[in-house]
């Protein structure tokens, strides 16, 4: 029996005793309630045994509190995979994987299956190299692909047509997608081939829905499952294949301990299960290239000769309009004359154009107008806004009546991004009687009618256009490439592409004009269309300066004090690196257990890594220091995470 207590130290199994009474329910998986030093405490029953060689005198399991078995062999030996992996607990993986219990709902007689699913065609599959012995392979052996979709690509259909083909072969599937916009458009896809064989779970459904549908799966009624970064773990019985669609997004970083990401916690999946995985999106981030230059994966792309005849004409800015790179403050008066062209000849052939700017509102962002510093409060170093003509901070309300810049002495600020709202009222009067669509923050627009509108929308917000975008603009673009990260890069290339994917080919006018400086790699990798050689780049140029995903590092949170003591439990491998501590920018999120409140507390972080190989020593080491943490009383705060998906 496992405890669900959440402890390092406590993260093993214990033998327990059953009585006659218990017997026909105590079965291996089904949830218990257990004494436990003294009080009442939740747990799983693991397994069965007929003697212990625990020497001491034995407990009794109080009850059994439900006798559906939710955590099958396979499921449990992924939750302990997971939590071996990111240096946490078996406990607080089973509380990702498994939902809470809804007692009437487990009562519930499951319907069987209707609907008889047939091997889809596989016409737009053979777009891709190698496609038909991939899809042959799904139903025998267990393929693992990188698949790069190209632009304009149907991809809730493609990702429809993979699922199908598994179901039609006797196994079952998981598609993990960023988001319910997402979802909603590959459910979409799937209803027509797999029927009622398919569910959804995310967490919008609500605990009793969401429960019900994870027992039709767990049953055997669902054979496919469509959801979130939590289906990943969804009990399906027979898995055949596993889809990440979009792994670089930043909605699949799972926010709570131990923090695993879908991509991996597939990998580990399809190894365990002999199930096929794929990876894919119209970018590629480096942790899917690193599967490929390994050999473990393989590519799914099409060739050159088709992706550039499915892309877009992409432009960027010349040399002419270097002012208007340098200049964010221009953009928010006019746009280059290259994008307006753009985008009138797309309405004029009656088709939609979208803008693409970094922020949502009005002038989301100041600076000082001579250095171009973030203006910041004196008091919380907040982010000062404009209020009127007055300037308060967002963050504690004060007013700001004399600002002085503390870099140079200027006492002028400006917008340094232009927000959706702004730049839709700027395009509202240079485009008359066009009506502007703004999609952003709590206002997403799911799509949009066929015809020439303008859509003003922030990144990840982007409607669908039923025959695509005339044109696109990318604006604001250095707001993206200037982030103080680690993957700013890959994340500006994966939300351009994004875009691109929704614009017609070249050969119908299909153009994307980004405001960006030709000569960066981000943008050349958009211009060529070449995500791959990106990620190819992006993954040699972190080998060398020893980044993830080239090594395995892990960063402790938390007060100064705290994780230099944790240091000082770490017994790392001989190649072990520590880097910091050093203070993290204020605003950042404290550590699980802290005061949430107190958002301006300061935060230190301090880097370990390790080569590769030693990726699971590390894991080892972090947890038998939380261990030590645990049995010594050390309780403040941190937080510990593997491959954080932010380094700063």
């Amino acid at each position: 029996m496992l405890p669900l207590l959440g402890l390092t130290h406590l993260d093993r199994p214990f033998d327990y005793l059953v009585d006659t009474e218990q017997d026909a329910t105590a079965l291996p998986g089904v949830r218990v309630r257990v004494r436990f030093a003294g009080r009442l405490v939740d747990g799983i029953l693991l397994d069965r045994i007929d003697e212990s060689e625990h020497p001491g005198k034995l407990g009794w399991l109080d009850r059994v509190v439900s006798a559906e078995p939710v955590l099958g062999p396979e499921l449990a030996a992924l939750c302990r995979a997971v939590a071996d992996r990111y240096a946490g607990t078996m406990g607080d993986v089973i509380r990702l994987a498994v939902p809470p219990r809804h007692a009437r709902t487990e009562k519930e007689e499951t319907p069987a299956p209707t609907s008889v699913v047939v091997a889809p065609d596989r016409a737009g599959w053979r777009t891709y190299r190698s496609a038909d012995g991939f899809l042959d392979s799904l139903s025998a052996a267990h393929p693992r692909a990188a698949w790069q979709a190209v632009p304009g690509e149907d991809w809730p259909r493609r990702l429809a047509e993979l699922a199908a083909t598994v179901v039609a072969a006797g196994r079952g599937a998981i598609i993990v997608v960023p988001d319910q916009r997402d979802l909603d458009r590959v459910s979409a896809a799937c209803e027509p081939l797999l029927g009622d064989r398919c569910v959804t779970l995310s967490a919008g459904l609500g605990p009793t829905a969401r429960y019900r549908r994870w027992l039709a799966v767990r049953r055997g009624a669902a054979t496919v499952v469509l959801g979130t970064r939590s289906a990943i773990f969804a009990p399906v019985a027979e898995l055949g294949l596993v889809v990440v669609w979009d792994d670089g997004d930043d909605s699949l970083a799972e926010p709570r301990a131990p923090y695993p990401h879908p991509r991996e916690v597939g990998v580990l999946r399809a190894h365990q299960e002999q199930c096929a995985l794929v990876i894919g999106g119209f970018a590629r981030t480096a942790e899917a290239q690193a599967l490929v230059a390994a050999g473990w994966a393989h590519d799914l792309v099409a060739d050159r000769q088709v992706v550039r005849t499915r892309s877009p004409h992409v432009q960027a800015i010349t040399d002419d309009d270097a002012q208007v790179a340098r200049d964010p403050q221009a953009r928010s008066a006019r746009i280059p004359a290259v994008a307006f062209d753009a985008a009138r000849a797309a309405l004029a052939a009656d088709t939609p154009v979208i803008f693409s700017v970094p922020r949502r509102g009005y002038i989301p962002s100041l600076a000082c107008t001579r250095c171009r510093e973030h203006v910041r409060c004196r008091a919380c170093h907040g982010p000062l806004q404009l209020d009127g003509s007055h300037l308060s901070c967002r963050w504690c309300g004060r007013a700001e009546p004399s600002f002085r810049c503390p870099a140079c002495g200027g006492t002028a600020v400006r917008a340094l991004v232009t927000g959706a709202r702004r730049t839709a009222e700027e395009l509202g009067r240079a485009f008359a009687g066009v009506p502007v669509v703004t999609s952003g923050g709590s206002t997403i627009i799911d799509d949009i009618p066929a015809g020439a509108r303008v859509v003003v929308a922030t990144p990840g917000a982007e409607p669908v256009a039923p025959d695509g975008y005339g044109a696109a603009v990318i604006l604001d673009t250095w707001a993206q490439l200037d982030r103080a990260d680690l993957r700013a890069g890959e994340y500006a290339v994966r939300r351009w592409m994004a875009i691109g994917g929704q614009v017609r080919p070249h050969g119908d006018g299909g153009r994307l004009v980004i405001v960006a400086d030709s000569s960066l790699p981000p943008v050349q990798a958009l211009i060529r269309w070449d995500p791959v050689g990106f990620a190819e780049t992006e993954l040699a140029e972190r080998a060398e300066l020893g980044f993830p995903p080239a090594v395995t590092m892990a960063s402790v949170d938390g007060d100064r004090q705290l994780i230099t003591e944790f240091a000082e439990h770490l017994d790392l491998p001989p190649e072990g690196d520590v880097l910091g501590p050093v203070p993290l920018p204020p605003g950042v999120r404290p550590p699980a257990g802290s005061d949430r409140e107190d958002l301006d507390a300061e935060v230190d972080r301090l880097l370990v890594r390790v080569p590769r190989r030693d990726g699971r020593l590390l894991a080892d080491a972090l947890v038998t220091a939380q261990a030590r943490r645990n049995t010594r009383h050390e309780t403040g705060p941190i937080r510990v995470q593997i491959d954080p998906p932010t380094i700063g």
